[in-house]
């Protein structure tokens, strides 16, 4: 997307404040969380999460070596975790990836129109646990959304109209709070037989939406998710729905609700609402929901962002910030009194730019933040859709293309380099040379420690694995009330 015109400069894991945070405090919150739940603590899959981030861009811990081709110069480049939480680089390389394949290869070039569905306090921490309820969610969104673009093209005398899209689940909020949310990428109309055994893109008439037609949909939508989320028993009609994440992983249960509830879990300030920063406003004034918003009963539908049929580029744009990490490394100060500053993204309706944590606060959020193994977080529909009758018609690179969009041939597209994304995320070309105009090109993948530990004491780098330092206090505090619930 951009020409190459940096330096490319390797990662130096051992200043990322993050990452000191996470080797000075996450045993202080493991011991937490093991003293205070009758032997239970974090679940293996977010302590995995935590201890294989440390080692997260560490040579020591593996790496791939590069040789140039002209004057022999090596490079070694650091393995990743591949962390699906917190991680900023392997957040940010999955960002670049995802979102270069849904531009290349997904989205037809068509109009695409952002819609970011908002959900209720009361939604999120059961959504947040249970991923079938989420994917409930999801269809009841989609369902009432495609089912009123359908209504607007037979308006227009389109029949058999059928539309797809790409949604993203958010996991987290502008706070690092657990914040489940939708950002669905919608096709901006839909395709109907053109008559001669093709495809025509209809878009939707914009002009034509008035300024109600958004607040009927939410209650559309409102409706639909009530009758689905009182199916998957998280008391969408009303009824008390029991709490199977607290029966079944209380910890984390509870870390998830004090995160939802912007509260401390535990140690001296549990229960206490986590600090703000800025020019605050005593009572902010709501702003009125403009003609492509709506909201009702805690819901809040956005949809006034969209992108041209032909610019790819900001159509990557708009798929990176739908597929971004939680958090990255420039927006975490450490402060003085051994606070943790998070700068936020947008200055919040009270005046609030800066959120104020002690470290074992920002743990609890990263921890609530780490998704279940095995959850998928990027989910197709309509003829966007895997199994789609229309999907290889209407996606780029399909057999017979849709009327007025460019044909190409099937074929087998291998998975991009780590170079390419690079280059094309962040404009540097890894593979330079930086001694002479040549080419690196890959040696080796090394894996064995004695390798590893032989060839980094020959270059001069540190051979030791990073580990979680000691805990620095005693597990003290709880994370459940003394009702037994969480939070």
């Amino acid at each position: 997307m951009r020409a190459a015109s940096l330096a490319y400069r390797p990662r130096q894991p051992d200043e990322d404040v993050l990452r000191q945070l996470v080797h000075d405090y996450f045993e202080t919150l493991r011991a937490r969380a093991a003293g205070g739940g009758a032997g239970q603590g974090l679940p293996a899959f977010v302590e995995r999460e935590f201890r294989e981030f440390l080692t997260c861009g560490h040579l020591a811990a593996g790496f791939a070596r590069f040789r140039c081709r002209g004057c022999g110069a090596d490079r070694l480049v650091a393995f990743s975790c591949k962390g699906r939480g917190f991680c900023p680089s392997c957040g940010g390389r999955r960002m670049t990836e995802r979102a270069a394949h849904l531009a290349d290869h997904v989205f037809p070039e068509v109009p695409v129109r952002q819609w970011v569905l908002t959900l209720p306090v009361r939604l999120r921490y059961g959504l947040a646990f249970d991923h079938a309820a989420c994917r409930a969610v999801t269809g009841a969104f989609l369902g009432a959304v495609f089912a009123w673009l359908r209504s607007r093209a037979r308006g227009r005398g389109v029949t058999r109209g059928q539309t797809g899209a790409v949604v993203i689940v958010q996991r987290f909020g502008g706070g690092l709070n657990v914040n489940v949310h939708l950002h669905a990428l919608v096709l901006d109309g839909v395709f109907a037989p053109d008559g001669t055994g093709g495809l025509r893109f209809w878009p939707l008439d914009r002009h034509a939406v008035a300024p109600g037609h958004l607040a009927s949909l939410l209650a559309v939508i409102t409706r639909r998710i009530a009758r689905r989320a009182g199916g998957c028993g998280l008391g969408g009609d009303d009824r008390e729905a029991p709490d199977r994440w607290a029966d079944t992983e209380p910890v984390l249960a509870g870390l998830a609700a004090a995160s939802v509830a912007g509260l401390a879990a535990t140690g001296r300030r549990r229960g206490a609402p986590v600090r703000r920063w800025g020019d605050m406003v005593d009572r902010p004034e709501p702003r009125p929901p403009g003609r492509w918003q709506a909201r009702t009963d805690g819901f809040d539908l956005h949809a006034a962002l969209v992108v041209p049929a032909r610019a790819r580029d900001r159509l990557e744009r708009l798929c990176r910030y739908a597929l971004r990490p939680p958090v990255g490394q420039d927006r975490l100060q450490p402060m003085p009194d051994g606070t943790v500053a998070l700068e936020l993204r947008h200055r919040w309706a009270d005046g609030t730019t800066h959120l104020i944590f002690e470290p074992v606060e920002l743990m609890e959020r990263l921890a609530a933040l780490v998704p279940r193994p095995r959850v998928n977080l990027v989910l197709y529909y309509g003829v966007l859709a895997p199994r789609a009758a229309w999907r290889r018609a209407v996606v780029p690179g399909g057999v017979g293309g849709a009327a007025g969009l460019p044909e190409a041939r099937a074929r087998r597209r291998p998975n991009p380099t780590w170079a390419a994304l690079m280059q094309r995320g962040f404009g540097f070309d890894v593979l330079a040379c930086p001694r002479c105009a040549g080419r690196m090109t890959l040696v080796a993948l090394i894996h064995a420690p004695a390798v590893v530990e032989r060839i980094l004491r020959h270059v001069g780098q540190s051979t030791e694995v990073p580990r979680v330092g000691p805990s620095r206090d005693p597990p003290v505090g709880r994370i459940w009330g003394d009702d037994g619930l969480p939070g």
